[in-house]
């Protein structure tokens, strides 16, 4: 067994990447660094009794590169007996359909491919990141400021992806190609300045190995440190968060309470959860708001902190348009993710269901200025916009809420229930059924 072979070995038993009989399908361009990966989970096949796939993402960005690039991926897996998966798209269309960068398009059809397959085969992912690639992220998270959870680089486990090369440094790729006799390709984009990891691989390591000739070591080091401090923190930060979360988002106060040392990286988790990729600058927005704001995190989130409670927005999506329609039996309709259905019902059904009173002219919408409601039981008339207030029901949430209504007499409140006016105490009536479909 060779000293890269070892190394891979020995970084998959202190991260437990494998377990025996595990499918594991390499993330495989045709560079020196997925083809040593290839390779050596090869030679490692035996130990593990893995079975082992290989998957190609062809990007169509160099012309007859791209081509001979599948074309030699084609012929290692023939040539090993690896079952391979390519999949070819156009990333410059999708990055101008998404406003985005090639260089992003492109990992995000590449990780998008590699989870179907991941779920498919129940399948882990192996890609070939090494400690260059991990350094090149820490300064990468360093420049935007990603926080303390961004310093840990790479991990070497991320779910069911896995990155067995990620303390082998790049000479180790290349020995262990020459020792091995391996052929590989190389991309040409990755020799240019144009993207910015490009940048700081060219022209800005070179200037930082000036003052530290083991960077990419050092780096190294100081991640697996981060990234064990990180796991406690992870701990304790989602702590703070499930004593801070309520039914509509987030408790202020509870937040405001976290001491000073560990708030930010509440907020970067908190953030993470609700869709957004943090920067050091959402954290800070974050708290600014704690009293009382709204602040933009990016195009497609806004942090709003409104009686008390913080709540993360997304700003981009769609949301359906409901169409009013006239209350008829039977009816069946769908609405935002969910099916609603009206059922008659007699007799004790053994739940605590509320009947409605059937009435003409009645209708499903949303709501509208002068709607009025009367609690149940209490006999208390209010206004829609003041019950909703009372509830805390978030504004951007409002407009998604089904009413029942004849006229401005409101029957029925989706997730409130019936009205005093429209209830029927006799263990019969109507019955609105919601299901998520």
């Amino acid at each position: 067994m060779s000293k890269l072979e070892a190394e891979v070995l020995r970084a998959v038993r202190e991260y437990n990447m494998l377990e025996s009989g595990d499918t594991v399908i390499v993330a495989l361009s045709g560079g020196a660094d997925s083809v040593a990966l290839f390779n050596a989970l090869i030679s490692i096949k035996e130990i593990y009794s893995l079975n082992i796939k290989a998957a190609h993402v062809n990007h169509n960005l160099r012309g007859a590169e791209a081509e001979r690039d599948e074309n030699f991926v084609r012929d290692i897996c023939k040539k090993n007996n690896i079952e391979l998966f390519v999949k070819s798209v156009d990333i410059t269309l999708i990055a101008l359909s998404e406003k985005i960068s090639t260089e992003l398009a492109g990992r995000n059809e590449r990780y998008r491919f590699f989870d179907e397959l991941s779920v498919r085969f129940g399948a882990k992912i192996a890609t070939a990141h090494t400690a260059e690639d991990n350094a090149e992220t820490v300064i990468f998270n360093l420049i935007r400021g990603a926080g303390l959870n961004g310093l840990g680089g790479i991990k070497p486990v991320r779910g069911m992806v896995i990155r067995p090369l990620i303390f082998l440094s790049r000479k180790d790729i290349e020995e262990y190609c020459c020792e091995k006799g391996l052929d590989f390709v190389t991309d040409s984009t990755n020799l240019t300045d144009d993207y910015t990891r490009n940048k700081i691989r060219h022209a800005i390591i070179p200037v930082m190995k000036e003052l530290n000739p083991s960077l990419i070591e050092t780096i190294s080091g100081e991640t697996r440190l981060i990234n064990n401090v990180n796991s406690f923190l992870e701990l304790t930060t989602n702590k703070y968060l499930r004593l801070a979360e309520t039914e509509n988002g987030y408790s202020c106060e509870i937040l405001k309470t976290i001491p000073e040392e560990i708030r930010s990286q509440v907020f970067y988790e908190l953030l993470k959860q609700n869709g957004v990729t943090p920067e050091k600058r959402h954290t800070e927005l974050i708290g600014s708001i704690l009293d009382s704001g709204a602040v933009d995190l990016n195009g497609a989130f806004r942090a709003v902190c409104k009686q008390g409670t913080l709540r993360i927005i997304k700003t981009d999506g769609k949301k359906d348009e409901f169409s009013e329609k006239e209350l008829k039996l039977p009816m069946e309709f769908v609405f935002n993710g969910k099916k609603y259905s009206v059922e008659e019902l007699n007799g004790d059904t053994g739940e605590a269901i509320k009947y409605f009173i059937l009435e003409k002219g009645a209708v499903f919408r949303t709501r509208k200025p002068g709607d009025r409601f009367t609690l149940p039981r209490r006999k208390v008339t209010k206004s829609l916009k003041k019950l909703f207030n009372e509830i805390r029901i978030p504004e951007e949430k409002r407009d998604e809420i089904l009413l029942l209504a004849v006229g401005s007499r409101v029957l029925w409140i989706e997730g409130i229930g019936v009205s005093e006016n429209a209830l029927s105490y006799e263990n019969k009536g109507f019955t609105i059924k919601i299901e998520r479909v």
